[in-house]
């Protein structure tokens, strides 16, 4: 499901925000934008979000406010070497020539500006920003996760609905069949001047009815769309599930299209199978 959360922590004497988005995906697909001076914990990061998230597509966009550094470090034991030695060689070379101090502004060195984070307090922050964008992207998602949930549910409903319109229409069948059957034979026969033989036809019939009944398949349809119905009121993680079942429900609505020698039939399982492809377009919303 879509949704967007952010969040942030303090981090030295600045701010680290941690912007979270989902997209819809069938897999997990993290995807990290860090600044370059946290750049050393985009892992980190990373393994913080699969840890948390199960399916989707995320992209994770990271950005420092304020003095998120360290401050600069001057290092005053150089600076005493380093003027120290210039002492010795303005004696050696130009006794008694003034020798400020601002003339180490110009050595290298001395002042050293950090370029990443504390790599510990970095993990601190990023890991609490994270939390709370996770919090509120999860908010979003709940509220767009029952307009599915209502909507998973009406189109369920309705291919129920079709699979009982199928299961009476085949108790309506044996008749169709026989009434075909006896038609067409008494156009062949008729040709030669044989007689139709009654018991016969009942045989061919039977056969006929055996070869297209489809009670298995409509009992293993019932048993996927309880196991379907179950899921959609379970906690957790369930898109990956719900792919499955719609394959061994398709898959059981293809059997009795093969199978059905009735036209109504074959038009109900044509129904089924355009609901169970707009239930497959939502169940990739799922997690």
């Amino acid at each position: 499901m879509t949704g967007f959360g952010v969040g942030d922590a303090p981090l030295g004497d600045g701010r680290v925000t941690v912007e979270l988005r989902a997209l819809n995906h069938r897999f997990l697909d993290v995807r990290v934008r860090l600044p370059d001076e946290l750049i050393d914990q985009s892992f980190f990061i990373e393994q913080l979000a699969r840890e948390s998230l199960a399916r989707g597509r995320f992209d994770i966009g990271v950005r420092l406010e304020g003095a998120a550094l360290p401050p600069p470090l001057f290092s005053i034991e150089r600076a005493r070497a380093l003027y120290r030695g210039l002492c010795q060689l303005r004696d050696e070379l130009a006794p008694g020539t003034d020798l400020p101090i601002t003339a180490l502004t110009g050595m290298p060195d001395l002042v050293t500006t950090p370029t990443s984070a504390d790599p510990e307090g970095a993990r601190v922050a990023l890991k609490t920003a994270f939390e709370v964008a996770l919090a509120r992207l999860d908010e979003m998602r709940q509220q767009e996760g029952k307009a599915l949930s209502r909507e998973l549910h009406t189109r369920l409903d309705s291919a129920r609905r079709l699979r009982a319109t199928i299961s009476a229409r085949g108790g309506e069948m044996l008749d169709g069949y026989r009434t075909r059957l006896r038609e067409r034979l008494e156009r062949l026969l008729s040709e030669s001047g044989l007689q139709l033989d009654p018991a016969r036809l009942e045989t061919e019939v039977v056969i006929l009815a055996d070869r297209s009944d489809v009670t298995e398949e409509l009992v293993r349809l019932d048993s996927h769309f309880e196991q379907f119905a179950g899921l959609l009121t379970t906690d957790g993680p369930v898109g990956r599930r719900l792919d499955f079942l719609l394959q061994e429900i398709g898959r059981e609505s293809n059997t009795i299209g093969a199978k059905s020698q009735d036209a109504k039939i074959s038009h109900l399982v044509v129904e089924m199978k355009a609901e169970l492809e707009r239930i497959r377009e939502q169940v990739q919303n799922v997690e």
